[in-house]
Parts: C-alpha cells; structure tokens; sequence
C-alpha cells in the first residue's frame, strides 16, 4: 500500500467514524424524541448511514420473523440479520396485541391495538426491520390453539400468512414458538406456529389460491428455540443441537460504540405500552434456531446456503453486481456525491430489470441513495393539521440540493388527483427552491383511519374490505406530491407524503400526520353510562367542528322503552377545531335492561355518526381514530353499603371512573398521602390494577394498608402478576401466593363455593346469571395457595380443566375484611356488565352491612 492509498484509507476511516458517531448521535435522538415521526419527517442520512444502506443494497436476500403478539418477536436476531447480514428483514405479527393490558394509559381493547401497531414501527425503525401483520383479532389470552384457530378463522388467517410470504418471498422463515407446544403456552403462540408451517407449504404450492399471488417456496424454515423451552440452561446444554443453527447475536458495531444485543434492547424499549423497558448488554450472546422443514445447510456458518443472495441471482444483475461492489469499495465518506455516475448507471439498468420482485425492492433503495449521496431534501407540507371533503388546502413544497450535481426539478403530480404542474427549475446547490400550492381534497376523499377499523368485526377477526390491505402494518395515505426529477440527464421520481408541520415553542420542528376528518363529529365523554335507579340523567353530547360556519341538527337515539328529550337540537358553530355541548335528558326503563345511545348529526341531508378518538404519546405518531359514536347504557337496579372510597390507582386503570357512575365517592390516593390514619375515613380502600407491580413506593406503605384493614377497614385489592412485585412479603395479612392461572373463557361456567357468604347476598343477591355477558375472560393471575383465614367464594371451570377456586378470596382480619379478587373488573366494568357493577359493589359494602354474622366460622 503506498503513502498516500495509507492516507486515504486513514481518512476514510476517520470520515467513516465521525459520520457513525454521528449516526449514532441521531439514532438516539430519534429513539428518545418525539420531536420527529418516524412517518412523516424526511430523512437525513450522513455517509456512515448512505454506506450501510449501500451495502444493503448489494444483499438480496431475505428473512421473515413469525410469531403472535407485538413484543412476541425476538430483536435481537431481526437486528442481526437486518444490521450484520444486511437482509432484507421482517417481522410478521399475527395479531395487533388488542387484547393485552395498557400499562401507560386507559386503552384497551382496539384502541390499543393501534397503539401496540405503531410500537412495533418504532421497534422495526430501530432494529431495521419491516412490519406486517394478519387479520387477527388479539382476543385475549387463549389456553390452547384448538380456540384460537376457531375464533381467528384459521383459513382466513392461514391466507392473509400465505399472502404476506408469496409478496415478501422470504429465503428463511423463523418463528418463535413451537407447533408441539398446545396446552402448554398461550393458545396464539402455538397457533403462530402452526399457521407459520402450513403456510410454508401452502406458499409454494400453486394450486393454492390466495389473493390472485404467485406462488413462492422458500428454501427452509425454522424453530427460534431457546434455553427456556427446555426448563433450564443446563438441560438446554445436553440436547442434541446437530439440527440447530447458531448466532452470536451479540456482536460488537465499533463505529457505533453499540453491539447488537444493545441495538435490540432499544428496539425492545418500544414496547412501552407493555412494560418492556429493556437493558443493553454486552458480550457474546448466542441465538439459535431449529430446521423443521426445508432443506439443512451443510455450511452451517451460511444460513443462507443454496440461495444467490447477490446481483447475479436475477437475470442481467451481473453487470449491477459489478458496478454497485465497486461503488462499495471506492465510496467517498467525505463527498458521497463521487459514486452518483455509477450509481445513476446502476438505476437505469435496474430500471429495465424484467424480475418483477427485486426491480420493486431495489428501486426505492437506490433511490435514496442517489437523493442521500446529494444531499436532496424534499418535503411537502400542508398548512393545516387536517380537512375535510370538498376543500382547498395550502401546501409547502420545498426541494433542496446540496451538491454539485446537476439537478431540474422538472414538475410536481398531485395525488390522489394526478394533477401536474410544471417547474423546470435548475436546483443550484445548497439553495433551496419552496413554492406554495393549493390541492383539493375531494368531495369522496377516504377518511382516515386505521383500515382494520372501519368495520366491524368479529371476537376473533377484523373485516378488512380491500385486500390490498391485509398484511400492511397502516392505511395507505393517498394524498401525495411526486416530484419529478432530472438527476445527471436521468428522470427520477420521488413521493413524499404530504404531512403537517409546525414549530413548537419548546419542542421546535414538529411532525405530524396529515388528516382528512369528517366535517363533524360528536362523542359522549363516557362510553358507558349507568343508571343505578329510574331517575333521568343529564347527557352531555360534544360536536365539534372541522370546518367553518358548521351547521345542522343533532338527536340522539335510545333504545326501545327509554326516553329523551328533547328529541332534536339545532346548533351552529362558527369556526372550525371548536366545539359545543349540547345535553338531553334521558329517561331508563322501568326495568333493567341495557343498550346504545347514538348521537345522530344532520347537515345538509348528510348524517354523520362517528367520533374522533385521538392517542397522543410522545413515543408514536399522534393517531385519528374513527369510530361509530355511540355509548352503552345500563339499568340497574343496584344497591350500596358504605360511600367514601379512597382508590390507589395501577397501570391503565379507569375503574374509578365507573364506580362514580354508581354513586360512590371516590378519592384517588397517591402513595405519598397513605399514612398512620390518612386511610380511617373511607369506607373502603381498592387498590387498582397491578398497582403492587407497578408503584414501587407500595413496598414502603404496605404496613399502613394492612394496619387500616386490622382497625377495621375494608381493603381491596385488584389483580396483580406474581411477577416484579414491589411488596415481597405481607402482600396480604396471611400467606397468600399469586399464580398464573387463569379463566380466559368470559362464558366458563360459575358455581358459589359459600352461597351464604356476605358477598354474595348484601346488599345485593347475586346469582350465576350475573356472570352472564362478560368480556374477553373471567379473571387472570389467580391465587393457587392461600391460608385457611382465607375464603375462597368463588369456582371457575373450563375446557375440563380443575376448578379454580382463588379468583375471589375473602379474609377476616383484625376488625375488617381483606378481599383479594383476578376477576377482570377492569374490561367488565368498561363492558357495562351489570353482574359486575353489582359484584363490585357488594365487595365495597363489607364490613358495611350491619350483620351480626362473622365472614369466617
């Protein structure tokens, strides 16, 4: 090597190792901020990042990732093989995770489903993976795959896997759980597996009709299996591995200061809603996985073994081949800029690919690059935050190089409308070109909203009209701005979505998604109201506006026998984003009964049903959920011993708030306030869901909770997991043991262990009918061992399983009652279940009932 190829390769290194540090500065911001979505924001690479994504582009290969759950899929392999190998990498959800528990906020159920969906974005942005799922509902959990594949329409399901691997065309498909697991894992997990097998064979087979697709074989798929499906480590040491493969996952990037295992644990951390806070660590870290069908590779360090994962696998990729290695080797850290000829060489003959598959993914990439190596930054922005149908809105463009390079921007195409304009602008370097244009939002523009929602669906599966949807992780956002480019003398399309963008005083540039609303929506604050006797309440209808001098009638519907007045209202509002209230009164049945009310807008001879549900955490994109706008409503005839209530709340926890529907008085107690005798006022004390998994300053208050029941004091406590607990020991005043068992059929028979017990007759009776109509499951993280202080109320039985009898345990101690419950009060009272408001408030009043009869004989 001479001096100067020396200095060269010196300052390449240099260059190479600024520009990762610099990479990694930015990685973080994106991770830890939410300054810029991961949706909306153009990138910014530097030339650390232009080269990986060069080397990508030189890998054609790729590696589908299938489980169940979001938070089910391992990163640290998605990582490896999307950051080490270079592959193009996926991961393949079943469900949304609809079903799981919220441990940042109220959602449960769709909305957080939607939540979870974009958590997986943020975790792919990071580990450098893709997204993609099936129609399946997240149910709940489900004891064994016989369930979950009735509930989810396994032929259905098993179409929408076959779909997303004939479209991906995987070279490996791995899962994460294993098909011989039934009963012994959640019902999902093992049924990913299933699914994941028979589509492999389904895929290639062409007498398989799905979706009008090709069919695709992928060479091999298999098991992720790991220590812990063996029981131990030490048992994991003593199998047979002659079937495995192995990966030390836990390689080192020195560019980055990063090894791989720290990259996945960031990646991880994503899945916030769930508590999935992850660690970095360092050091070797070893991933396995387990041929099950397909063929072994006899080189066991080339898992890829038998496929061509370079340009010469498609017909006239040598030539590519030849020119993208050399832009790999020479590439300039410090002027990127110096490959563009042969990359604008490399375009053109991708161009004229006749391999369908390769020529759409390889596009896009180069693309970038070539945008990236100049510097080229295009946006556009709109004005607004949102519209409606029929409107004329301002959009920002702006189209900057920031090179040398020969540059016209030669027009723009509006989407969906395919409307051009003309520039024929030369982009001088480094000055920007911004123009203001106007588009039109048209009278039939599609709404937005995820599209797995616009339906309504079934306990185990959404209704998805349009099949170009099902797999894709959102909806398609039709409102676009192509800019047409001249690159070098070549033409070049770029689409950038039209987003929001505005300065925030603290936060500075802020991204957001461009929406189309409806012109009106309305919403009943409470989704459930309920009435506890046969007075009318006062309902406070919200409409707002998102255009201006917005006018129309609203009504509400109510269900058969129940009454409202008045029957119609007129409003006017006068800009748009405000809103006004408008009440009704309503009048229940005379009897119990449940239904609907729905708030019904007319304006111009057009209804408008919906309500706008907005999710705004700083770790995802805000999201615009559409839904029908309607409340359930319940008469109940309910009674209640004891009123002043101090609630400790836990993760997602809105208990509280229908517990005042029915009278009670409710405090919310921060763990600071419990003290000595800070608790001596309330008739009963509840804790909230996972509040002793969740609020760690518990551990330190625990005596003063216990000291409360034994003066006398009726302490609640609602469900937690037996994991991560903050109180180790005197959880409960006697020996109490958390388990994992569970009652995940919501419609699993009920019988009363005690039928004379307090809790069951005052001050209300409750009979097994009031079990009827639950939601999602029983109850959850059952105790399975308990002392004799304890009484047990009630038995669960499902699927000729044992009984379990801990879902309600009942203990006397001191001068009060200490009441631990896994039923899941938390969906049922959302539910407006009326067995569950009832139950709820029986366990409130004991202690409350002036009875001369002990709890426990």
């Amino acid at each position: 090597m001479t001096l100067i190829e020396q200095k060269q390769e010196t300052s390449m290194i240099y260059f190479y190792k600024e520009s990762m540090k610099r990479r990694l500065t930015l990685f973080v911001i994106a991770i830890f901020t939410f300054l810029i979505s991961f949706s909306q924001a153009p990138e910014k690479p530097g030339s650390a990042e232009i080269y990986e994504d060069i080397k990508k582009l030189n890998f054609l290969g790729s590696v589908l990732y299938l489980a169940a759950h979001p938070d089910d899929e391992n990163t640290r392999l998605i990582s490896y093989f999307a950051n080490n190998v270079h592959a193009r990498t996926a991961y393949l959800s079943i469900t949304r995770g609809d079903g799981g528990q919220n441990l940042i906020g109220p959602e449960i159920r769709e909305l957080l489903g939607v939540i979870r969906t974009n958590e997986l974005l943020r975790a792919r942005q990071t580990d450098g993976g893709e997204q993609f799922f099936t129609r399946a509902n997240d149910f709940g959990y489900s004891k064994h795959p016989d369930e979950t594949l009735k509930l989810w329409n396994k032929e259905e399901v098993l179409k929408d896997v076959v779909k997303v691997i004939r479209e991906f065309q995987p070279d490996l498909i791995i899962n994460r759980f294993d098909a011989e697991s039934a009963g012994r894992t959640h019902g999902h997990h093992t049924s990913s597996a299933i699914l994941s097998l028979e589509a492999f064979d389904l895929a290639a087979d062409p007498e398989f009709k799905a979706y009008g697709l090709d069919a695709w074989k992928t060479p091999r798929v298999f098991f992720n299996t790991h220590w812990w499906f063996y029981g131990s480590r030490e048992k994991f040491e003593e199998v047979d591995k002659s079937e495995m493969i192995a990966f030390d996952t836990g390689v080192y990037f020195p560019t980055l200061g990063l090894s791989n295992s720290e990259i996945s644990s960031l990646s991880r951390s994503m899945h916030k809603s769930q508590g999935f806070g992850s660690t970095g660590t360092r050091g070797t870290e070893m991933e396995y996985i387990e041929l099950l069908k397909g063929n072994m590779p006899s080189d066991k360090q080339n898992v890829f073994e038998g496929v061509n994962t370079t340009w010469s696998r498609v017909k006239g990729g040598e030539e590519i081949k030849t020119i993208l290695q050399k832009v790999q080797i020479e590439f300039d850290f410090t002027d990127p800029s110096k490959s563009l000829p042969d990359l604008i060489k490399a375009y053109q003959m991708i161009l004229a690919l006749e391999d369908s598959h390769w020529k759409a993914q390889k596009l896009p990439e180069i693309k970038d690059i070539i945008a990236a190596c100049t510097g080229l930054y295009l946006e556009a922005a709109a004005a607004q935050e949102y519209s409606t149908q029929n409107q004329t809105i301002k959009v920002r463009l702006e189209a900057t190089n920031r090179s040398s390079e020969d540059i016209v921007l030669n027009s723009v195409r509006l989407l969906p409308q395919a409307k051009s304009m003309d520039f024929k602008i030369d982009l001088k370097d480094n000055i920007p070109f911004g123009k203001e244009i106007e588009i039109e939002v048209g009278k039939n523009a599609k709404m937005t909203t995820p599209y797995w929602l616009e339906e309504r669906g079934s306990l185990g599966m959404y209704e998805v009209k349009d099949s170009l949807n099902i797999g894709r992780p959102l909806s398609f956002r039709p409102h676009q701005v192509v800019f047409n480019l001249v690159v070098s003398g070549v033409q070049m399309d770029y689409t950038r979505q039209i987003v929001y963008k505005f300065n925030d005083p603290v936060n500075g540039e802020v991204y957001q998604p461009f929406e189309i609303l409806p012109a009106m929506v309305s919403s009943i604050a409470s989704k459930v109201i309920i009435f506890s006797d046969g007075a009318p309440k006062e309902i406070p209808v919200i409409v707002k506006a998102f255009k201006d001098d917005a006018k129309g009638s609203i009504q509400l519907e109510v269900p058969e026998g129940w009454e409202v007045s008045p029957q119609k209202k007129e409003f006017t509002i006068n800009s748009k984003g405000e809103d006004l209230t408008l009440n009704f009164t309503v009048k229940p049945s005379s009897d119990q009964s449940q239904g609907f009310i729905r708030p019904v807008i007319v304006a111009n001879g057009e209804k408008f049903t919906k309500a706008l549900v907005e999710i705004n955490y700083d770790h995802i994109p805000k999201q615009s959920i559409l839904l029908p706008s309607e409340s359930k409503v319940v008469r109940l005839n309910i009674r209640k011993n004891g009123k002043d209530i101090g609630y400790v709340k836990g993760a997602g926890d809105e208990v509280p708030k229908y517990l005042k529907q029915i009278g009670f008085s409710i405090t919310e107690i921060s763990p600071e306030q419990i003290s000595e005798r800070s608790l001596d006022k309330y008739d009963a004390v509840i804790m909230g869901i996972r509040a002793y998994n969740t609020v760690p300053e518990l551990e330190s208050k625990q005596k003063y909770l216990l000291d409360y029941v034994k003066k006398g004091g009726n302490l609640i406590v609602q469900y937690n997991t037996s994991h991560n607990l903050v109180v180790k020991e005197n959880l409960a005043p006697y020996s109490l043991t958390l388990s994992r068992d569970r009652i995940t059929d919501e419609t699993a028979p009920v019988s009363f262990l005690n039928k004379d017990h307090e809790i069951l007759n005052y001050p209300n009776s409750i009979k097994t009918e009031d079990f009827d109509g639950w939601v999602q499951e029983r109850g959850l993280y059952f105790p399975n061992q308990w002392s004799e202080e304890f009484t047990p109320v009630l038995s669960f039985k499902e699927n000729g399983d044992p009984a379990m009898n801990g879902s309600l345990l009942v203990a006397k101690y001191g001068e009060g009652h200490y009441i631990y419950t896994g039923l899941s009060f938390f969906r049922e009272l959302p539910a407006g279940v009326p067995g569950a408001y009832k139950l709820f408030a029986n366990m409130i009043s004991v202690g409350n009932n002036d009875l001369e009869q002990e709890i426990k004989e």
